[in-house]
């Protein structure tokens, strides 16, 4: 008995499909998988680089404070003015990516938590040692060693809006770093032509 395979609507005839050629190529190969974060340097980011830093830790540390309900004794709202801060809250941000990475194996949630409740306490020592508060700001007291010059008077500054200050904040760190950056081309140009 000969039973002809059926074909669909269209024509399709599974006796006519024939095996793909291995062309040796891995089909993942293509795929792009997303990168795990690296701890950043601010020291070593250009302009627009700390930009883009600056604004993704601000709307990270929003989310936290509200999600945690954190007060200002933790995280104060003038914590980017204050580099001891900038980097507690950045070093917490990228073990935060990394631990919620769906690459990651399940227990980064609860060791990314551990840590958390341990930077608190450091944040809560660099918010006091600091002397940043809700509504007002002031730079870090630096000690003074023997044989520099001492310190001004440092003074608290009422900022009433924050998000403006923030935004001034950013734009002169970039134009800061950008001015750094052309310093240097300049400087590597001169220094390939030389003396004449």
């Amino acid at each position: 008995m000969n039973i002809d395979a059926p074909t669909d609507e269209e024509g399709f005839d599974p006796e006519e499909i024939e095996e793909e050629e291995d062309d040796g190529t891995d089909p993942l190969s293509t795929v792009s998988l997303p990168i795990l974060p690296k701890p950043i340097n601010w020291h070593l980011l250009r302009s627009h680089e700390a930009e883009q830093e600056w604004l993704d830790l601000n709307q990270w540390v929003n989310q936290l404070r509200e999600t945690y309900g954190l007060p200002a004794s933790v995280v104060p709202p003038f914590w980017y003015r204050h580099p001891e801060l900038v980097w507690e809250l950045s070093a917490l941000h990228t073990h935060w990516l990394c631990s919620y990475d769906p690459e990651q194996d399940g227990s980064g949630p609860i060791a990314w938590h551990t840590d958390f409740a341990l930077a608190r306490e450091r944040l809560r020592e660099w918010v006091a040692a600091c002397g940043t508060r809700l509504d007002r700001d002031r730079p870090t007291r630096q000690t003074t060693w023997p044989g520099e010059a001492p310190q001004p008077p440092i003074e608290d500054e009422v900022i009433p809006d924050r998000d403006a200050d923030f935004v001034a904040f950013v734009s002169a760190d970039a134009a800061r770093r950008a001015r750094v950056e052309e310093e240097t081309i300049i400087e590597a140009i001169t220094r390939e032509k030389g003396p004449r």
